[in-house]
């Protein structure tokens, strides 16, 4: 299935009074590398909004096994687990330098219509792109 990787460096402002990334932080991490991950596939969220699809989390698992620290250079690595229906699944594992795995994680997101708010199929031009 699809992988992708984005790489960045740790902000002074992503770290807590102990030096490390925020423990939250990573969420904002995993929605950079899904939105990187769509954009190699030429798709971005905002065309899908346009067009009257929203992307909303409804899981979300991390596995926190070290900390990133400041001025760090992290990657995120993004795969889909599964081909995608009503529901997309992508893991994640975000790594440092060192290629050391700072974290292992995952999020289901569900494919809703703008408007109603309901669940819909994922859109045949993505499950075209990411057959190809």
């Amino acid at each position: 299935m699809g992988f992708n990787e984005i790489s960045f460096r740790v902000r002074y402002g992503e770290t807590d009074q102990m030096g490390v990334v925020y423990y939250g932080n990573y969420a904002q991490y995993l929605e950079m590398g899904r939105v990187e991950w769509l954009r190699s596939l030429g798709i971005s969220y905002k065309s899908m909004e346009e067009n009257g699809i929203i992307l909303p989390v409804i899981s979300l698992q991390v596995k926190y096994l070290k900390s990133a620290v400041y001025d760090d250079v992290i990657t995120v690595a993004t795969f889909l687990k599964k081909t995608p229906s009503v529901k997309i699944e992508f893991d994640y594992i975000i790594y440092n330098e060192a290629r050391e795995i700072l974290v292992e994680a995952n999020t289901v997101l569900a494919f809703m219509d703008r408007k109603t708010k309901r669940p819909v199929k994922c859109p045949d031009y993505i499950l075209e792109k990411i057959a190809k």
